[in-house]
């Protein structure tokens, strides 16, 4: 490859968002994402919800995918109740993105989850999540800190060999680890805060948002993989 890797970051679609004079429905994802892909020598897309059946077209025209954060994954994607705790499903999302993560596994392509994207690979591959936990939110809407632990030999350590402090800001967790996926990263509490895929392709996930801090490493790998692929 020549040149910067293309790399797609999925979206929200909300109802009725504010911005300057108008009132609309939106694709969105916060600056800090496209922005973290940029610092990190990559070209931002974004990829609003479509039909996942487009998903592998369109994961064939990307170098490499980020499944962003966001709202909690719906719990029957899982075959799990819901907690009173846990929000209100984005099926669209869900199944987008789902559809996503299918297609880059399959085609090898690179792939970072972030928080909810982390989740919803672990989910992707038969997992289940926990759907609340305490002590990983500082406030509603504000973006708290405390430290995660790689684990060595994987492919996280490599990138990040020893332990540090991350932004965070979520209150699911993995729970039972999906297909295929061995845990790369803990919290000081034992959270899962980082799994991936061992093999030729280049899969992570990250529970923390790494959009909002200083640290590059993580993408800078996604888009080193990405150019490579």
């Amino acid at each position: 490859m020549t040149g910067r890797p293309l790399i797609g970051v999925s979206t929200y679609l909300e109802a009725g968002t504010r911005w300057g004079l108008w009132e609309l429905d939106a694709a969105l994802l916060p600056a800090g994402y496209p922005a973290l892909v940029q610092r990190a020598g990559g070209l931002a897309a974004m990829l609003p919800p479509d039909d996942p059946a487009h998903a592998a077209a369109t994961v064939a025209r990307l170098d490499g995918v980020v499944i962003s954060g966001g709202p909690d994954v719906d719990p029957s994607r899982y075959g799990a109740e819901r907690h009173p705790r846990t929000g209100s499903p984005r099926p669209e999302r869900d199944a987008w993105e789902l559809a996503l993560i299918g297609a880059a596994l399959a085609s090898g392509t690179p792939l970072l989850g972030i928080c909810r994207g982390m989740q919803l690979l672990n989910v992707a591959l038969g997992g289940t999540l926990v759907q609340h936990i305490e002590g990983h939110v500082e406030r509603v809407g504000v973006f708290g800190r405390h430290t995660v632990k790689p684990v060595p030999g994987t492919r996280y350590a490599e990138v990040a060999p020893e332990s540090a402090s991350v932004p965070t800001h979520h209150h699911q967790a993995v729970d039972r680890l999906g297909d295929g996926l061995v845990v790369s990263a803990y919290a000081e509490d034992g959270t899962i805060e980082a799994v991936e895929r061992p093999g030729a392709e280049w899969v992570l996930g990250v529970q923390w948002h790494p959009e909002m801090g200083e640290d590059l490493r993580v993408m800078g790998a996604l888009v080193r993989a990405a150019s490579a692929a």
